[in-house]
């Protein structure tokens, strides 16, 4: 990891292609409308797609989210609108960008640790479920005492699999279950807000709150990269 770091840092036009890169996620610009500044377009973008290509800012993340507090686990899903320049992309799959009423639009699945830093992600088109992901998010973070979330990952298999994982699932039921909501600990869920919390933070950048990368690895790859920018100040 620290050889994949170098690769960027110890070369001007690497660290300056790296702020262009920020640049154009900040902004949510077109790439051939990328300052001179940061040097050419299409080179600054050639970098980024062999990065995303090469899986080194996903690489990245996973690294520095290393140093993480899993006691409690918070999961959650959120919508960002897909632009039309987002689609058309020379793929015979749908790069994770979904058809509805209301466009076309793309979710990021998310679980955040206890101190709600983002420990893993992944994306799928916009009409796709909360808990369709819900068994990859548990399995492909850190392990936890409690999995907290919201009523659309309410499913008894889903408490199942939390539970066979070790740790407890702090899920409310929907208001149609017989069984009620005594095994919740709604102390603990009031700080569900955390994974929210980091949505939010992101979402600031434009290239993240709406989706104008073609495929699915440079959006996935741009989401990384402000999950980075959020864990920084703990490494400071």
């Amino acid at each position: 990891m620290l050889k994949e770091t170098g690769r960027v840092y110890n070369k001007y036009e690497h660290r300056n292609a790296l702020e262009g890169i920020l640049y154009r996620m900040r902004t949510g610009i077109q790439w051939r409308d990328l300052p001179e500044r940061f040097g050419r377009w299409n080179s600054v973008f050639k970098r980024f797609n062999l990065w995303s290509k090469k899986g080194v800012l996903q690489k990245w993340f996973q690294s520095i989210s290393s140093d993480n507090d899993p006691e409690w686990l918070f999961i959650d899903g959120s919508i960002v609108k897909a632009h039309q320049d987002s689609s058309g992309a020379a793929s015979s799959s749908d790069e994770a960008i979904g058809k509805s009423r209301g466009g076309s639009s793309t979710k990021i699945h998310l679980a955040v640790d206890s101190g709600g830093l983002p420990v893993y992600f992944e994306i799928s088109g916009g009409q796709i479920n909360d808990i369709v992901h819900a068994q990859s998010l548990v399995s492909a973070a850190p392990k936890s005492c409690s999995v907290t979330a919201d009523k659309g990952y309410d499913s008894d298999n889903f408490r199942a699999f939390i539970k066979a994982n070790g740790s407890i699932a702090n899920i409310p039921r929907k208001e149609n279950s017989k069984t009620g909501n005594g095994h919740m600990d709604w102390c603990l869920y009031k700080y569900r807000h955390l994974v929210e919390n980091a949505f939010l933070r992101i979402k600031r950048y434009r290239g993240i709150a709406t989706r104008y990368d073609k495929l699915a690895r440079n959006y996935a790859s741009n989401v990384a990269l402000a999950f980075v920018i959020m864990w920084l100040p703990m490494h400071f």
